[in-house]
């Protein structure tokens, strides 16, 4: 059996267990409990690879909680920014799980006390609420202790029969584990999936395209991060060294933040090599210190409501206010596209999914796009084929910005045709071999008959700064050529057999009438 296919069937395995534990619970709603335990079973296996050293003398699930020095703990949390008791590994909750009574506020401690060995120290805030949505005590896992005990249960259980095995070279196992379930989960929730995951093939060329061209970037930012699927997905791409500094991002959503946070480490990013932070990014948005960055990706939500012109003291906010105009209270879309803009560094690059509305309608779109071509930030747009995201069938844009383009021409990429994607049960795929296409053009900067055109700036400002693919490649033309010549003469025999025709049916009735 390939790697891939012991890959496959672990998927299948993972998948079969996670919709068996939850019973007649909705998978959306119980997602939490799942993919909590994967993270606790993780960090635990990491926290004692890392306590044990390589020395197979050395069995730390083993050991006694009184035989750890202060001096064990403190190093332990300056490194991997928490601390677990051997008493406390999944490890061991799982092993008396199905008849430990008390399994429920058992774990309830554990998650308190692994959160709280980070207090006093720099990963205090990389760690704290991690567990906060896994609540043993919740109805959803049974009305009774017992009943959440007995569910609790299968899902330690469960997470403890999957053949993972954590090593610092297989790491990333526990990673696409993880992935692969959160993804299944948006595939089956239908919109509210897609608010927080996108899928792994669009998120592989926008951060290629983020990251095209360059040898190094200080570090990655997503404002509207979600379970940062986006983030990792440049980590994948690009060996280590090529991110400096790390990962950074916001989410609006609580629970999703703690999604990317435990998906930063489940993919063996340490907590100082990460910063995801919880908030509103167009209200109060974080790492105003931390800014520029010279890699940024983004699927923000489409069309969500905002402030806008309802807080005037937003006009003068540094990132809005270079465009003169604030976008609509209804349509938040250029206000995420703006606050990128004014987060990105002056070699950098920004890719972002976008809502192909906002690249003709008028108004404040209209003047915002105005001052992003006019002060020459937009670098190419690329239209994709619909239905390639959760949730949604449209086809989105993505629309690069760039600080440091060398001339002032705008590309346009009309990626939506069959050539770029293929066509799945549910959802549309973009293959590799179609990502690479689209990263081909887009790096090549030619005109293509019915695919690619780089445009001056003087044509987009007479048509009004619209920004939309179609206005600048002319699909190609798939209805079938007539030749109007032979069709003139197909007629022309058509029509003299009707006569004979017509002449034969006369005589007939003419010799009937006789």
């Amino acid at each position: 059996m390939t790697s891939q296919q012991q890959r496959d069937e672990l998927h299948r395995q993972i998948w079969s267990i996670a919709n068996d534990v939850r019973g007649a619970v909705d998978g959306w709603d119980f997602k939490q409990f799942v993919l909590g335990a994967l993270f606790y079973r993780f960090i635990s296996e990491n926290f004692t690879t890392y306590i044990e050293g390589g020395d197979s003398k050395v069995n730390y699930a083993a050991m006694s909680d009184a035989d750890i020095s202060r001096e064990v703990i403190d190093d332990a949390v300056k490194t991997k920014g928490y601390f677990i008791y051997p008493s406390q590994l999944f490890k061991n909750l799982a092993k008396s799980a199905n008849t430990n009574e008390s399994l429920n506020t058992d774990l309830a401690a554990v998650f308190k006390a692994i959160e709280g060995s980070a207090n006093g120290y720099p990963s205090e805030q990389d760690i704290k609420g991690l567990f906060s949505d896994f609540d043993t005590t919740s109805n959803r896992l049974g009305n009774t202790v017992a009943q959440k005990n007995d569910r609790l249960a299968k899902v330690l259980k469960g997470v403890e029969s999957l053949k993972l095995n954590y090593t610092e070279a297989e790491g990333d196992l526990f990673g696409d584990a993880y992935e692969f379930l959160i993804s299944n989960y948006a595939a089956n929730a239908g919109k509210s999936g897609g608010e927080f995951f996108t899928p792994q093939h669009v998120s592989k060329l926008i951060a290629q395209l983020a990251m095209h061209g360059q040898s190094r970037v200080n570090k990655i930012y997503d404002p509207a991060c979600g379970s940062g699927s986006l983030l990792l997905q440049a980590r994948k791409h690009f060996k280590d060294h090529i991110i400096e500094d790390g990962f950074f991002g916001q989410e609006i959503n609580y629970t999703t933040y703690n999604l990317a946070r435990m998906n930063m480490f489940l993919h063996d990013i340490n907590y100082d090599k990460f910063n995801i932070q919880h908030g509103n990014t167009l209200e109060a948005p974080h790492f105003q210190d931390d800014k520029p960055f010279d890699a940024i990706v983004s699927n923000p939500p489409y069309s969500v409501k905002w402030k806008g012109s309802d807080d005037p003291t937003l006009i003068n906010d540094e990132r809005f206010a270079p465009a003169g105009v604030l976008a609509p209270k209804s349509k938040a879309d250029f206000a995420f596209v703006l606050h990128a803009l004014h987060y990105l560094s002056s070699r950098g690059r920004a890719a972002i999914v976008c809502f192909p509305g906002i690249f003709y309608r008028g108004g404040a779109e209209q003047k915002i796009r105005q001052y992003l071509v006019e002060n020459n930030y937009v670098e190419t747009v690329i239209a994709l084929a619909p239905n390639l995201f959760f949730g949604t069938t449209i086809a989105v844009t993505i629309l690069v910005l760039a600080k440091n383009k060398q001339n002032t021409d705008v590309q346009f990429i009309d990626a939506s045709g069959e050539a770029f994607f293929r066509k799945s049960t549910n959802t549309n795929l973009m293959e590799d071999r179609h990502i690479d296409e689209v990263i081909r053009l887009f790096a090549a900067k030619e005109d293509v008959p019915h695919v690619a055109a780089c445009v001056d700036q003087r044509r987009i400002a007479e048509n009004g700064y619209n920004l939309s693919v179609s206005a600048y490649v002319e699909p190609k033309d798939t209805r079938e050529v007539t030749d109007i010549v032979a069709l003139n003469a197909d007629l022309k025999v058509t029509v003299a057999r009707i006569n004979e025709l017509r002449a034969e049916i006369d005589a007939i009735v003419a010799e009937i009438e006789a």
